[in-house]
Formats: C-alpha cells, sequence, structure tokens
C-alpha cells in the first residue's frame, strides 16, 4: 500500500469518517463528559481522576482542544466532529514514541477492547516493531477477568467471553496481564485503547492509545501526563481497511515499514 502524504490521510479520514463528521452523536458525547464528571468510574477507563474534573465543561473543553469536538456547549445535539489534524497529530506523536520503542528493543504490549475494528491496527504495528528487534510480550495463559478470559491473537491481548471477542471498555483485564507478569516482566510501552490504555498508564507504564470522542478519560489521561498519547479518531467505523491506510502512515513515520 502507498504510504500516504499527510493531506491525502487527512482526506481518507474525513472521507471515511474515522476524523470529521463522525458517527458518534453530540448528545452521546456530552452524555458521557457528564458521567465522568459525577464519578462513574466506567467512564474513567482505568484512570484515577479523583475530583479534579467535577465539571462537565472543563471535560468539553478538554475534548474541544485535544479531539476537536464543537467546544460550544448550547450545542447538544445532531452532529459533532473529530479534527482530522488532530488524529494525525497524534499519529505523529506515536510514531516518534514507537521509533524510541524499536530504537531500545523495548519490550511492548499490545491490547484493544475493539477488537472489531482495531485489532488489525494494533497486529501489524507490533510486527513492525518485533523486525526492529523488540520483544512483543507473550500474556500468560488461563488470565480471567470479569467473567470471562484475557486472551491474545496475532500478538494482541483481548477479553473473551462465551467464544466471542468483547467489546469492552474495563481496566480489569490489563490489570490482570500486569499481575501475571509481575514486574520482572513488566512493559516498558502499551500500545491500546480504552481501559486496557489507562490502567497502564495509572500504572506507571509508558501507554499511548487511541480513543473516540465520546470517551474523554484518555484525553484528561494525555493533559494530565498519565497517558504518554491519545488519538482521536472513531474507533469502530464501517470497514476495518478503512483503518489501512492511517496504520501504513504510522509505520513509515515511525520508521517500521
Amino acid at each position: 500500500m502507498p504510504i500516504l502524504s499527510r493531506p491525502a490521510l487527512v482526506e481518507h479520514l474525513v472521507r471515511t469518517r474515522i476524523a470529521g463528521d463522525v458517527a458518534t452523536p453530540r448528545d452521546n458525547n456530552l452524555s458521557h463528559y457528564r458521567k465522568l464528571a459525577n464519578g462513574d468510574r466506567h467512564y474513567w477507563l482505568g484512570l484515577e481522576l479523583g475530583d479534579r474534573w467535577a465539571d462537565e465543561q472543563d471535560v468539553l473543553a478538554v475534548m474541544a482542544e485535544r479531539c476537536g469536538v464543537v467546544d460550544d456547549p448550547a450545542h447538544r445535539t445532531g452532529q459533532d466532529t473529530i479534527d482530522p489534524e488532530l488524529t494525525v497529530d497524534g499519529l505523529d506523536r506515536m510514531a516518534a514514541r514507537l521509533r524510541k520503542a524499536a530504537a531500545g528493543k523495548e519490550r511492548v504490549l499490545f491490547a484493544t477492547g475493539h477488537p472489531g475494528a482495531l485489532i488489525d491496527v494494533h497486529s501489524r504495528v507490533a510486527a513492525g516493531l518485533r523486525a526492529q528487534g523488540c520483544d512483543i510480550v507473550k500474556i500468560p495463559g488461563g488470565l480471567v477477568a470479569d467473567e470471562g478470559y484475557v486472551v491474545q491473537f496475532a500478538d494482541v491481548a483481548v477479553f473473551e467471553r462465551g467464544a466471542s471477542l468483547w467489546h469492552t471498555h474495563s481496566p480489569e483485564p490489563m490489570n490482570a496481564i500486569l499481575d501475571a507478569l509481575g514486574e520482572a516482566g513488566r512493559p516498558d510501552l502499551v500500545v491500546a485503547d480504552h481501559g486496557w490504555a489507562g490502567r497502564a498508564g495509572q500504572r506507571g507504564i509508558d501507554s499511548v492509545g487511541y480513543a473516540d470522542c465520546n470517551d474523554p478519560a484518555l484525553f484528561i489521561g494525555e493533559a494530565e501526563g498519565t497517558m504518554q498519547v491519545t488519538i482521536p479518531l472513531d474507533d469502530h467505523v464501517l470497514d476495518p481497511r478503512f483503518y489501512e491506510p492511517m496504520t501504513e502512515y504510522t509505520l513509515a513515520a515511525a520508521g517500521l515499514s
């Protein structure tokens, strides 16, 4: 696949609704911001936010700055947005951290709460790092969390229950992995999303994550320095192949193509 220029990638992100006018409606975004501000841990994605974000308008301000949602608090319903330029900025920051990982032949763990959309994105990056001599973490067998199992496909940790891979925001699968690995097996870097990424960052590991416009916690985590990088995007678009140009761009920027 040819590597897109930045302008061409921005156009692709908008055309496929990975960014730009995204599918997540404004009222859903605001509902999640409110629930985070009200202390609902489901929306903290494994981070510990204390009482620092009790005003939903503060949450909205962070999301407008770091994700590109509409910054007008009076805009309550209808279309909301992700700024594709901020998406590519995030990919560039991620690429810089991946380049560091490759140079240091670091130990890297990949995980996703969106296996239907992002497993191939993570797997491709894992393969690029392995080719540069990085140690891609193999999780221990038999891990359980949230009445299911934590398993690994194509180098990516996922949550399985009832013979199906599940969409999950929970940080408990990441807790299970890190507890089982112990200090000796601790990764240098986690590349993930949802509670997998947030909990890794909260536990002091360099964490890079993808996040949708209705998942404000990881953006707050980057603002506070708990997350290394948070990349804004719609994390489940119509066709997972739409993410391929974005992944190839990131690999090329990191020197992993």
